[in-house]
């Protein structure tokens, strides 16, 4: 227990006296003449640097014996909010994360912060310690909201969790279940780029043209068949405008997340009012797309999609949990926001970086032609043969990771790394992207080279921590196989079937390469690039 020894003067019939207390008891000194009023302020002044030195003192006690990882320094109340001044976390995470080193400990408002970036501390947390940096944030405001509190990626680590993300990993993202939807992905694939053959100037807006088409595969897998204003239930600019304001939501700055008692401010900034009009339109769309899957009357589809599963695990008795719809909307929530954006932006930034590298681009289409030859269109079968195509996409990855500070987690208990203490319940940021770009790791870290994989055995399925585009450990992303099918097959296909440049009078030095704010990070300036068909 800790004890301040103090010093009280109190005056005593007209007379000063001091008493001192300390653990030994209780001393008074009694002054046997009367001190004049400028003494009395004399020892004052002598008292309160003594006082303030025995304070700072055992401060230093206090923190060498909860020894925190280095971080700036912290103002009253906000902590080190202040370093959140940009648009982009991670970005305003990398900073100071070169000066305080690879773990650094930031106060967040009421919230204890641990940033990571390097692989050698996300090793400690995602395989020594991967159960206690397990949890997550149960007081974001909008993830709270717009996954139902019942999501895979955003619920505790509990028995729901486990339960859900079993019947997510055997049921909807199994290795059957995603070949199941093999005829989609080719399909969708097939109708984009006949729209890019027919488009009238050949400019295409790829960012547009992506987010489309992994909107279309999803819903198809997931809903079983597209809502794209053709007599759908939601018209095509609806669903985007929704999918849009999610991500810009979920990829915010909401300040009742660090200081909880300043929530009353999400009335007056308009937040709480774009996150329930937001919740509303997701709301509706999903429960209109149950009601359509509940119908008697629906025609029996060939292939279960997403939401049958969902159903019918809700009626299973054997099941462990029983679902409500509300945490079928979360589980629908993962799947169609988190899958359509990650896919949309690695085919953005991959395209981004090839023209910028027209050496890198030939030999990605010298391949993909060379392997399907006149076939017309490269098939999923054809992937396992594009060896250089999956080395670009690798550092891609590295470079542009979709989410650059992962999701955050939470320490479910304290530990101990590197001598540090690690208190419980302190938030979790991994620098994915800088982790990518750490000169410890990677030689010319800033240079787009996927030769640097060829003899690499590096991987992005969670198991090198110099790359971790999915995140790693329990809290893995359960969609990378069913996202970078589509993937691939994209990106194959837009490499086979087009020769790529930049719109005329643009040189590839401007192409920006600024990222825009959100949980998946897109490019800020749209990418547009000139298509020419090429007939094999």
């Amino acid at each position: 227990m800790l004890y301040f020894p103090s010093v009280f003067l109190y005056v005593q019939n007209l007379k000063f006296k001091f008493v001192i207390t300390s653990k030994t008891g209780t001393h008074q000194l009694a002054m046997s003449s009367y001190l004049s009023l400028s003494m009395v302020l004399l020892l004052f002044i002598f008292l309160i640097p003594f006082t303030f030195l025995l304070l700072m003192k055992r401060r230093k006690q206090n923190v060498q014996a909860k020894r925190l990882p280095p971080g700036p320094r912290r103002l009253p109340v906000i902590g080190n909010l202040h370093h959140l001044s940009d648009d982009l976390p991670h970005c305003a995470f990398e900073h100071p994360s070169s000066h305080y080193g690879p773990i650094m400990f930031l106060q967040l408002g009421s919230r204890s912060t641990l940033v990571v970036s390097s692989a050698e501390m996300t090793r400690e947390v995602f395989k020594t310690h991967d159960l206690i940096f397990s949890g997550r944030p149960e007081f974001l405001y909008v993830a709270k909201r717009l996954s139902y509190d019942s999501s895979v990626s955003f619920s505790p680590i509990g028995k729901y969790w486990r339960e859900v993300r079993k019947i997510v990993i055997l049921e909807l993202l199994s290795a059957k279940r995603i070949q199941m939807f093999r005829s989609v992905r080719d399909e969708e694939v097939g109708h984009m780029i006949d729209d890019i053959a027919h488009t009238s100037n050949g400019l295409i807006n790829l960012n547009e043209l992506t987010h489309f088409l992994s909107n279309r595969v999803l819903c198809r897998s997931a809903f079983g068949k597209k809502y794209d204003g053709a007599g759908g239930v939601i018209s095509k600019n609806r669903i985007f405008e929704l999918l849009e304001e999610a991500m810009n939501l979920l990829g915010g700055f909401c300040i009742s997340d660090f200081l909880p008692w300043m929530g009353w401010l999400n009335k007056f900034n308009g937040l709480e009012k774009r996150v329930d009009k937001c919740f509303k339109g997701l709301d509706s769309f999903y429960d209109k797309v149950i009601e359509e899957h509940l119908d008697p009357k629906r025609p029996t589809p060939e292939h279960e999609d997403l939401v049958d599963v969902l159903l019918r695990v809700q009626k299973d008795p054997s099941q462990a949990i029983a679902l409500t719809n509300d945490q079928i909307k979360g589980v629908i929530t993962d799947i169609f926001i988190a899958g359509t954006d990650t896919s949309s932006a690695t085919v953005v930034w991959t395209m981004a970086e090839l023209i910028r590298n027209p050496l890198v681009m030939r030999n990605a289409q010298d391949e993909v032609r060379g392997v399907v030859k006149a076939q017309g269109k490269v098939e999923e079968s054809d992937l396992s043969e594009l060896m250089y195509l999956k080395l670009v996409i690798k550092e891609s990855f590295r470079l542009h990771p979709p989410v650059p500070s992962l999701v955050p987690r939470v320490t479910t208990e304290s530990c101990t790394i590197e001598g540090y203490e690690i208190p419980a319940k302190t938030m979790v940021f991994i620098l994915a992207k800088m982790i990518g770009r750490d000169p410890k790791c990677w030689e010319n870290p800033n240079e787009f080279f996927p030769e640097r994989f060829l003899d690499s055995s590096i991987d992005y399925k969670g198991n090198h921590f110099e790359l971790l585009p999915f995140g790693a450990g329990r809290r893995g992303c359960p969609g990378m196989n069913f996202a970078m099918q589509l993937v691939e097959l994209t990106l194959a296909n837009l490499l086979y079937r087009f020769d790529w440049e930049l719109p005329d009078g643009m040189k590839r030095e401007d192409l920006n390469m600024e990222e825009a704010a959100g949980i998946t990070v897109q490019n800020k300036v749209p990418l547009y690039l000139a298509a020419t068909p090429v007939h094999l």
